[in-house]
């Protein structure tokens, strides 16, 4: 597990009713549990930072004062930093407590000078977890010198401290810990590192439940590709939709629109002759590519593939009709386009499926219950752990991404499998799947790979259909949605 999926599971834990001040209690307690279950009581030094680490540790000297240890607590830093409100609730009370007639010894630490050598049989590190970012700033630097330095049994609280929790590398100075203590699940660079810095790592249960990892939540949207202040036209991402046909332009219009609200730069629209017009009129943001025929034919092969190769992804299917010549158009692109796709609408009753196991780029198709059984030619079961089994089936057979819509929607990989749960049953409404495609593939162009888009796509888009929801009830149009993708980017 990395960092942000643990940020990201604290918040989902918090969507299904856990708060995060809970899993800091249990935390902080653990870390005293074992400390009591292994130790006598004595005197524990405990080495806090600003960080939901130190939240941690504060608890932790609550609880071993509750049971007859002296604790001295260094907290490193200024209060005013602290950004975490459990973090400061929890210094509040230490702080509040450190008045009583306890056993407890509570300093402010900000000038390095000001700490001496610790004497203590046991020392806790709970200064930055895993909120480490390149070389260590005083006075923390001199603090890990001096727990190194201790002869202390030294605990690291989740990561010892300057430990980078992605790699395992250190890129300063590390705690040199006896004991790590980490929570849920080991967190990836603790694999990775030397033992000489992690010591024995222990793993601890601190009640999140597995519902937080299975289904998607507002913890998700940390994983959101950030934009690049430098950056400039193009390099946040373009996406080609191709799609349309006579007697529709709204589908690929609304994909298209749906693809620029995911925050990329350019959207290409590649439709046939009879509506290129039409998806042109909706909006001066699209850049429209008017193909030779009323529908998509193998002649138009060349000029989409020419596009595609300006486009970092490409969503195709939205309208664009079930005629014989766009079916070999279409399984002809498949085979030559050289960006992660998007197939959806259409394109899943005219796709022959075995193409998708030749695709080397990242495929994700977005059925719901019937395209997915004209695609693949499989019946689906109304039991949604036989559906799961199914999906997961399919997607490591065929290598790739199904996001099946339903009233919950699975996403996988054949790997990993999530669920999501937003959305509502005004979202039968015709369009919000071309929503969906647009806003898959405009998250895939900005270069999350195609499980990750398709989850994120999934829960945006059916937030977005919520918050409709509270302005119009069930009487809302897929225009009407898109409005409200804006806000369900953000937490």
């Amino acid at each position: 597990m990395t960092p942000k999926d643990m940020m990201a599971l604290d918040s989902n834990a918090e969507d299904l009713g856990i708060p995060k001040s809970a899993l800091m209690e249990n935390a902080g307690k653990t870390v005293a549990d074992h400390i009591i279950d292994t130790m006598d009581p004595c005197k524990v030094t405990i080495f806090a930072g600003t960080g939901g680490n130190g939240g941690d540790g504060f608890v932790a000297a609550r609880h071993l004062l509750n049971n007859g240890y002296k604790v001295d607590l260094f907290f490193l830093g200024n209060s005013d930093k602290i950004k975490s409100h459990e973090t400061l609730h929890n210094w509040v009370t230490i702080q509040n407590i450190s008045l009583g007639l306890n056993s407890l010894n509570l300093e402010v630490i900000e000038d390095p000078n000001s700490l001496e050598k610790v004497n203590s049989p046991v020392i806790v590190d709970a200064l930055l977890g895993t909120g480490i970012k390149g070389k260590i700033r005083e006075p923390i630097s001199s603090a890990i010198d001096l727990i190194n330095k201790s002869s202390g049994i030294k605990i690291a609280v989740d990561v010892p401290s300057g430990l980078d929790p992605l790699t395992g590398e250190v890129p300063d100075k590390a705690v040199e810990a006896d004991f790590t203590l980490t929570f849920h699940k080991i967190k990836i660079g603790l694999k990775h590192a030397k033992v000489r810095y992690v010591g024995n790592i222990i793993l601890y249960d601190i009640g999140i439940p597995d519902e937080a990892e299975t289904f998607l939540g507002k913890g998700d949207l940390l994983r959101l590709k950030k934009r690049d202040f430098t950056s400039h036209k193009g390099n946040n991402g373009t996406v080609l939709v191709v799609g349309g046909s006579p007697d529709y332009s709204g589908a690929p219009t609304l994909a298209a629109l749906s693809a620029f609200k995911s925050g990329i730069d350019l959207v290409y629209v590649a439709s046939p002759r009879s509506v290129a017009s039409t998806i042109r009129s909706y909006s001066l943001d699209l850049i429209v590519n008017t193909l030779s025929k009323d529908l998509i034919v193998q002649e138009d092969v060349p000029k989409i593939l020419e596009i595609s190769n300006k486009s970092d992804s490409v969503v195709i299917g939205c309208g664009m009709g079930r005629n014989e010549e766009t079916a070999s158009a279409l399984n002809k692109l498949v085979g030559e386009i050289k960006k992660p796709m998007l197939f959806d609408a259409d394109a899943l009753k005219l796709l022959t499926p075995d193409l998708i196991k030749e695709i080397e780029s990242d495929v994700v198709v977005t059925p719901h219950s019937a395209e997915f059984k004209a695609l693949f030619g499989l019946d689906l079961p109304k039991e949604l752990e036989s559906r799961i089994e199914i999906i997961s089936k399919v997607s490591k057979e065929y290598g790739c991404v199904v996001l099946l819509k339903g009233v919950f929607d699975i996403i996988s990989n054949g790997k990993k499998t999530r669920l999501n749960k937003t959305g509502n049953p005004g979202m039968t409404v015709g369009g919000t799947g071309d929503c969906l495609a647009g806003l898959v593939g405009g998250l895939m162009s900005k270069g999350h790979d195609g499980f990750e888009a398709a989850c994120l796509g999934a829960y945006i888009n059916g937030r977005a259909g919520d918050l409709a929801t509270e302005k119009y009830k069930y009487q809302f149009t897929a225009s009407d949605m898109i409005k409200y993708i804006d806000d369900a980017f953000h937490i």
